[in-house]
């Protein structure tokens, strides 16, 4: 006898599921189906699972392909299980080519092509559709969001849009989407929400159409340069009942929420001070050192600087100031932005031509909180008091890169689930918009 084994969570059951157990049932004599727990999934960073565990135990049984089904509650126990069954092949979907070469030693592995078209069916009587999702550009990003959307559970990342369609189509063809187009409308047609990856100077616009095609938008920092566009768009957004987030994924972590909840709790008193700084040196070659007009330190890395502080002190700022050190194209290079608020400072500092400590530091009445880079991933930070002995650590888990976060939280807003629209609100996303909008007055001066 031949024994096949394979693992998942099975959420929201769908015929890509069962066609994966078909074809595992079709290399041997008899099938193993692990189904993963929820707190395994978790700790292996899988967000947003939906059905219980019961449930997806039940919803592969009901197949009738699965001779065996099995529980996965720990690391290391695909190992385990090869071994004390004598399984002979390994098989998991393709989106996972690589990553189960280890076991190799154990038995034959072996990658089943994914199914396409992913869509809601009989299989599955679930309140929640499962989203399709297209990515507008194909630039650095797309590729680590692709691979952090399959942590989240309810989405299939099955398109990709770029006006050059021949770099579409390689995109595409590279990350085995379903789909790729040089063509605006013919994209927004196979979708039901967009991720903006492509360059700052196109959000506003492609955000705007998608909006009133009544598509769901994921939109890479900044979202717009002005104020009026922001609105406009929120505005939008709330007219087609559709949602609108501004990807900036630090607001989205978990550990990054904890600090602003540590600092709001009173520990170090009143806040009254939020220095964040953002610096990385950049190879000349790239984008962001050679666009005089949409490049430059702040437009790039100013949106998560500008993060704590209108998450502590509020959006309503007295005065704010810019001082910038600029190459010789008039890109700026370093960027200091001075705020005052009524009983309050604050500076965010960005650089991509000079290199400064990337901490974030909150000083307040009682105490201090001291964040060190990378700060925008939140892996720890400290509380730090007058009295130097005192020093009270947090290490909050962080997965991956941090975009599955805000991928997690985009879907759970679509499906209603509106508890974490405070990690980054409409009016701090506007305030933001404001701030982006006054360096761009300064530049153009």
């Amino acid at each position: 006898m031949k024994k096949v084994i394979t693992y998942g969570t099975y959420d929201l059951f769908h015929e890509g599921h069962c066609n994966l157990l078909k074809r595992a049932k079709a290399l041997g004599d008899y099938l193993i189906v692990g189904v993963t727990t929820e707190y395994y999934d978790l700790q292996r960073g899988k967000l947003n699972v939906v059905d219980s565990v019961l449930e997806r135990v039940e919803n592969v049984r009901r197949t009738g392909l699965a001779d065996e089904i099995i529980i996965e509650d720990h690391e290391g126990q695909k190992q385990e299980d090869i071994q004390k069954m004598g399984v002979d092949i390994f098989a998991i979907g393709s989106d996972w080519v690589g990553a189960f070469d280890y076991l190799k030693e154990l038995c034959q592995v072996v990658y089943l092509e994914r199914t396409p078209h992913i869509s809601s069916t009989s299989l599955r009587e679930h309140q929640y559709p499962i989203l399709q999702l297209g990515v507008v550009g194909s630039g650095r990003i797309a590729p680590r969001f692709l691979a952090e959307a399959k942590y989240v559970s309810g989405i299939n990342a099955c398109a990709v849009y770029n006006p050059h369609e021949e770099s579409a189509g390689a995109f595409g063809s590279r990350h085995k989407l379903e789909a790729f187009s040089g063509e605006f409308d013919a994209f927004l047609e196979r979708v039901d929400a967009i991720y903006i990856a492509s360059p700052h100077q196109t959000h506003y616009t492609y955000a705007k159409k998608a909006l009133e095609q009544g598509r769901h938008v994921l939109c890479e920092k900044p979202l717009t340069f002005t104020v009026k566009e922001a609105e406009e768009l929120y505005a939008l957004a709330a007219e087609r009942d559709a949602v609108l987030m501004e990807g900036i994924k630090t607001a989205y972590c978990p550990g990054f929420m904890q600090m602003m909840n540590v600092a709001r709790s009173g520990i170090i008193g009143e806040v009254r001070d939020v220095e964040a700084c953002f610096s990385r040196i950049t190879p000349p070659a790239l984008r962001e050192m050679k666009d005089r007009q949409y490049g430059g330190a702040f437009l790039e890395f100013g949106s998560y600087t500008l993060l704590p502080i209108f998450k502590l002190l509020g959006c309503h700022y007295e005065q704010v100031e810019f001082d910038c050190i600029r190459a010789e194209n008039g890109v700026d290079l370093y960027t200091k932005v001075h705020f005052r608020f009524r009983d309050a400072l604050a500076m965010s500092k960005t650089g991509i031509g000079v290199k400064s400590e990337g901490q974030l530091v909150i000083g307040g009445t009682k105490g201090y909180i001291l964040a060190e880079s990378p700060w925008w991933l939140t892996r720890s930070f400290e509380v730090r008091f007058e009295d130097p002995g005192r020093i009270e650590r947090y290490t909050p888990k962080f997965l991956g890169d941090g975009l599955r976060y805000e991928i997690a939280d985009f879907v759970s807003r679509i499906n209603g689930d509106a508890r974490q629209s405070y990690c980054l609100t409409r009016e701090e996303s506007i305030a933001m918009a404001g701030v982006v909008e006054r360096f761009m007055e300064a530049q153009r001066k």
